[in-house]
């Protein structure tokens, strides 16, 4: 059975408006957004990092507040950046694949359709390639050249009880991560799913490729968490923070394997 961790690097005002591709009565509403990187730790004492954030520069050119960097947010769990040997890339958007080179002993796991996803004729539209960062493809590829990027096409096993499983529609190669927790099969959907509030109202986080494929993404997650909702995780709630036991006092480390508080 894994641990999972949730580590809070950055947070973002904003309102609800900002949350929903469909209109919403509560639009000028607060509704923040948090960001987060995963990790997780096996029985054996094995460490995969799910997903890399961003950077300091990133964060100042996109007016994205860092909490603090997610070397410092790994090291504050005891965990050295050096030393972990696998990185689950859920999608490249920068806020999920900067830092690439904070990791040099790992090898990252990424979808075929992914890469070509962000290397192909859809980025050369600005909306679209809005989201990511060009540094960070250069260096995912660079990794490909190097032979440290491991491809899946589809679903794919990264340990024993660590699985990946693509479900598109935020992008076209956006997977998500099932994890063997004592609680259940953990389901971390990161941007398959932002907000709790986004499958609840069945409405969209406004920045996708394929809504479909979105919207079946959610059902999907729930399918891989054997059904119970409650092993499903957003990728960028701040109620996740609410839900679930802290680690430490300020609450920005938390563990997901453990029941919710309420």
């Amino acid at each position: 059975m894994w641990q999972v961790l949730a580590l809070r690097y950055g947070a973002h005002e904003r309102t609800a408006q900002a949350n929903f591709l469909m209109p919403v009565a509560d639009a000028h509403d607060a509704m923040p957004i948090d960001y987060f990187v995963w990790l997780l730790r096996g029985p054996d004492g094995r460490e995969i990092l799910v997903d890399t954030g961003f950077d300091p520069e990133t964060a100042a050119r996109r007016n994205r507040p860092l909490l603090r960097t997610v070397d410092a947010a790994l090291r504050s769990v005891g965990t050295a950046p050096e030393a972990i040997r696998d990185v689950i890339v859920s999608h490249l958007h920068y806020d999920h694949a900067g830092n690439l080179g904070l990791f040099p002993n790992a090898r990252f796991h990424i979808q075929d359709r992914e890469v070509a996803f962000a290397t192909g004729r859809h980025i050369c539209a600005a909306c679209i390639r809005a989201t990511f960062e060009v540094e960070d493809v250069v260096k995912l590829v660079r990794a490909v050249y190097a032979a440290r990027v491991v491809f899946h096409d589809g679903e794919g096993e990264v340990a024993p009880g660590v699985t990946v499983h693509r479900v598109g529609g935020h992008t076209d190669g956006m997977q998500m991560v099932r994890v063997a927790t004592a609680r259940g099969p953990l389901v971390l959907a990161v941007d398959a799913l932002h907000f709790y509030a986004n499958a609840a109202r069945e409405n969209p986080f406004p920045i996708l490729f394929d809504l479909g494929a979105m919207v079946q993404g959610w059902r999907r997650a729930k399918q891989l968490a054997g059904g119970d909702e409650t092993l499903v995780i957003p990728g960028h709630d701040p109620l996740v923070r609410v839900r679930y036991p802290k680690l430490d006092e300020a609450g920005e480390a938390i563990r997901l394997d453990l029941p919710p508080i309420a």
